[in-house]
């Protein structure tokens, strides 16, 4: 073989080959993102910003269904929005996760508080039974949108943090939100037989919460659990998922998987005050926190059962807000309502691709 014939061979393999990190250590799907306020506001496209996350290695978006906003009477109901955040989604091959979660004012137990526990679960049962005629398998939404590739939503997420009397007003919240969760889970079956009831969202003490909810009888009524780790600390965040499998197994729930619904530091270390269980750091620190925290997980994927791990959250505010999640976003908006991305977003692609294998 001629030199120049032998050199175009090397090439032609060189180029040709697929390297060994191109191999996808986590299922299609895994790596997720919450989609929430800001991301929804006027000035943002959302179209090319979930054509961003794709790009940067989402494969799953949680967002929330506000039925205080989806059903503002008991007679009306407005899917405009979440029509518009599935549609957006399922043009970019990304799956959606609703958590539905919000009381409007004619179903609250509570008059003034729109966390307030349903006075009646059947109502709460009856918002999901059309969510899931809509978005779910032969869904109208499908039917009215044949140019989409139908991404029919599966999975349901039954309210969310109800531990926290910010989320759940009145408590303790076990009987009550296992009741809900009851309610929930015979109507979205009875809708989709194969869709899968997921448990709220627990932070804080999360394996104890957990452990409230089955001795209330939860554990006949959802599919996939849920924790919320914050935390300072990466290591931390696989002891806290750890934790919660013990509390499954204790009792004998082991087999289903959990899912971190909510996975994030802040970067508003010097602008808000520190609260426990949600320790801030600087945009520095929240990048090299998510290079180590998604292939912490993902080393335990398995040996745990995780299912899916969303980042919170892609899009912050304009700077300035007091609160600690408001500087969570991967990406932040202007004032004048451009879009810059932060450092963490680089280390989210980075970490993402790689478990992808793309």
């Amino acid at each position: 073989m001629s030199r120049r014939l032998l050199l175009a061979a090397v090439l032609a393999l060189t180029l040709g080959a697929s390297p060994a990190a191109a191999v996808a250590r986590v299922p299609a799907g895994w790596v997720g993102m919450n989609v929430r306020g800001p991301a929804f506001s006027p000035p943002v496209d959302l179209s090319s910003e979930m054509g961003l996350m794709a790009a940067d290695g989402v494969e799953s978006l949680r967002v929330p269904a506000f039925w205080n906003e989806l059903q503002p009477t008991r007679t009306a109901t407005d899917f405009s929005l979440l029509d518009r955040v599935v549609g957006d989604a399922a043009a970019r091959g990304l799956r959606v996760m609703p958590t539905v979660v919000g009381t409007p004012r004619w179903a609250r137990l509570r008059a003034g508080d729109a966390y307030s526990p349903p006075r009646r679960p059947s109502d709460y049962a009856a918002i999901l039974t059309a969510l899931v005629r809509r978005y779910g398998p032969g869904g109208a939404f499908w039917s009215a949108h044949p140019e989409l590739r139908p991404l029919t939503i599966r999975e349901w997420q039954v309210w969310n943090e109800p531990s926290l009397r910010g989320y759940w007003s009145i408590q303790p919240f076990a009987r009550a939100y296992v009741t809900l969760l009851r309610a929930a889970h015979r109507a979205i079956k009875a809708a989709d037989p194969g869709a899968l009831v997921v448990l709220a969202g627990l932070p804080n003490l999360s394996w104890v919460d957990l452990g409230k909810i089955y001795r209330a009888g939860g554990r006949r009524w959802f599919d996939v659990a849920a924790v919320h780790p914050y935390t300072s600390l990466v290591s931390n965040v696989v002891r806290i998922v750890q934790l919660n499998r013990g509390t499954m197994a204790r009792y004998h729930d082991a087999r289903k998987p959990i899912l971190v619904g909510e996975l994030s530091w802040s970067s508003g270390r010097g602008r808000v005050r520190e609260s426990d269980g949600f320790l801030t750091t600087t945009e520095r620190g929240q990048a090299q926190r998510i290079a180590q925290a998604l292939p912490a997980l993902a080393r335990v994927r398995v040996r745990y059962r995780i299912a899916q791990v969303f980042w919170f959250d892609w899009l912050s505010p304009p700077l300035g807000s007091a609160n600690a999640f408001d500087y969570s976003g991967l990406r932040r908006l202007e004032p004048d309502g451009t879009i810059v991305s932060k450092p963490a977003l680089a280390a989210f692609r980075t970490a993402a691709l790689r478990l992808e294998g793309r």
